[in-house]
């Protein structure tokens, strides 16, 4: 853990580079720092995965676009990283904040373009069960 999973409307992927969202929210997530400079993130733990939803309905359909000048083609994005527990809120927050950026810069050239609704959520939770299979945190010495 950290998991961020992306869903998004598939009509973003023919314009969006959305595997290089991926990449620049994970880098993002691993420049994160707690109170005393460390990475909050481990290297070998950090996830980014995106999903297109095949079939979405998004606000009134597009008729207030359409009146409003646009293509009424309207597309939402949901950003919701999944965290452990022990990080201090004044941590979460700098990592809600750099993530935020990350997705405003990513996103803003598409705003000029269609309609977007940007959703950025960060959940910690309480695990009632975790189990893990990884060989990758041995590559990332700390």
């Amino acid at each position: 853990m950290p998991h961020l999973v992306i869903l998004y409307t598939g009509n973003l992927a023919p314009q969006a580079d959305i595997s290089a969202l991926c990449r620049s929210l994970a880098d993002t997530m691993l420049t994160v720092r707690d109170d005393d400079g460390k990475q909050v993130y481990p290297t070998g733990g950090t996830r980014v995965l995106a999903y297109p939803a095949a079939h979405w309905a998004v606000a009134d359909g597009g008729a207030a676009g359409i009146a409003a000048g646009g293509t009424g083609d309207y597309a939402f994005v949901y950003l919701n990283l999944r965290m452990g527990r022990g990080r201090s809120d004044a941590t979460k927050k700098r990592a809600g904040e750099a993530l935020q950026n990350c997705a405003i810069a990513f996103f803003e050239p598409f705003l000029a373009q269609k309609h977007i609704g940007v959703t950025l959520q960060i959940d910690e939770g309480h695990e009632v069960f975790d189990a893990k299979l990884s060989n990758l945190h041995p590559l990332f010495p700390k």
